[in-house]
């Protein structure tokens, strides 16, 4: 069959599946397209349901495109529709409905889902999670001046939750069962700077505890203290959504495995954005990257493939994250190697770098965006380098981009 003309399905309306049903027309696909995501919502941009649209009343999803947009681009898009089986023999997916949509290729791109704390659904106490429009809009409602919020988890989420709630005039207690904030990163300074910030803008924090169960007045922890709580926002972390996966019979054990094309095991059967599982060269490890950037790039990289034009994705994970009036970015792996910080950490500006043997592996800026844009060209390249010039503080990064 002619790869341009292939009747593609993809399972999953976010930031990957939308991106890449606009890479497969941008390639020059020309065959069916139907995108099926299970909210009400067209696709929209997630990482402001963390961000704007908590602080700003008035805040509303960016839409990837309008409906008019996809009825242009001759995609046939699903909202509040649900796959629930899949044949990789027959060729075809099921919806809720029965609707059955049959496929020459098929695109898995069903993220994750908020990973619960049972002990403390159903108690007496507000939880929420924040996964959708809907959780957000909620949690917006729920932030108001004077009120006592938790955040179960010191990671992104709960830390940019918190950023927005003491913006708003809530108390805010931020909880991490780890010794620092940030933990999946790794880096002590990033950490310290982050406590300090979160400190200083009036959040309690209390790390190396544990929620155990909510009560009346608030969050009980392993060690018999009692946080006084209105109510607690969980982020601690997310699972992949793997169901049709095992339906298909696809290898996966912390996500769908597939090479730097996307592909899976299964002939014509692809994988991107949250649910993917990619090999990270800087992590040495196989490993889900969710953050918005390799939600869109990987997702295009993979179309490309499936419309028939050879494309490896190989960049190494990057995000960033806005807390009160700090930029922070990530690339790589901070974690993964010794850590030269060039800056003020305690002046809120300043960048990491971890290297390990004599290569640049990760890094974070905090309020050092021109630093990030070098880093990232630098994890990615692979170059040798001396330790001794990046611990100069008058050697100019860039300069190894030349060498």
């Amino acid at each position: 069959m002619d790869s341009q003309q292939a009747r593609i399905v993809i399972v999953g309306a976010g930031q990957a599946g939308a991106r890449a049903a606009e890479a497969l027309r941008a390639a020059g696909h020309r065959g069916p397209i139907s995108l099926i995501g299970e909210e009400e919502h067209l696709p929209y941009e997630r990482p402001q349901l963390s961000k704007a649209m908590l602080i700003d009343r008035e805040a509303v999803p960016a839409l990837i495109r309008q409906a008019r947009e996809w009825r242009d681009l001759d995609i046939a898009l699903l909202t509040s529709s649900r796959v629930v089986a899949a044949d990789a023999q027959r060729r075809a997916v099921v919806l809720a409905n029965g609707q059955e949509l049959s496929f020459d290729r098929l695109l898995l791109t069903t993220g994750t889902r908020v990973r619960r704390l049972p002990e403390l659904d159903n108690g007496p106490l507000p939880v929420r999670y924040l996964r959708g429009i809907g959780d957000a809009l909620a949690l917006r409602r729920e932030l108001q001046p004077g009120r006592r919020v938790a955040l179960v988890g010191g990671g992104v989420v709960g830390l940019e939750v918190a950023s927005a709630a003491t913006g708003r005039g809530c108390q805010v207690t931020i909880i991490e069962k780890a010794e620092g904030l940030l933990p999946q990163i790794g880096s002590p300074s990033l950490g310290r700077f982050l406590r300090h910030l979160h400190s200083s803008k009036g959040a309690e924090i209390i790390c190396g505890a544990v929620v155990v169960r909510t009560t009346s007045y608030g969050l009980e922890l392993g060690d018999g203290r009692t946080v006084p709580v209105d109510i607690a926002l969980v982020g601690v972390g997310v699972e992949p959504v793997t169901e049709l996966a095992a339906q298909l019979g696809l290898e996966f054990q912390h996500g769908i495995r597939v090479t730097p094309t996307g592909a899976t095991a299964a002939d014509g059967i692809f994988a991107a954005g949250d649910v993917a599982e990619q090999w990270s060269r800087s992590h040495e490890r196989w490993m889900r990257v969710e953050n918005w950037a390799n939600a869109q790039n990987q997702a295009i990289a993979t179309a490309r493939c499936m419309a028939g034009i050879e494309t490896a994705y190989d960049a190494p994970p990057w995000f960033w994250s806005d807390q009160y009036d700090a930029n922070i970015q990530v690339v790589g792996n901070p974690a993964g190697g010794h850590e030269i910080v060039r800056g003020d950490v305690d002046a809120g500006r300043f960048t990491t770098i971890s290297v390990r043997d004599d290569e640049i592996i990760g890094g974070t800026t905090v309020n050092a965006a021109r630093d990030m844009a070098v880093l990232r060209r630098l994890v990615a390249a692979r170059k040798p380098v001396r330790k001794s010039e990046l611990e100069n503080p008058a050697f100019q990064l860039k300069r190894l981009l030349a060498a």
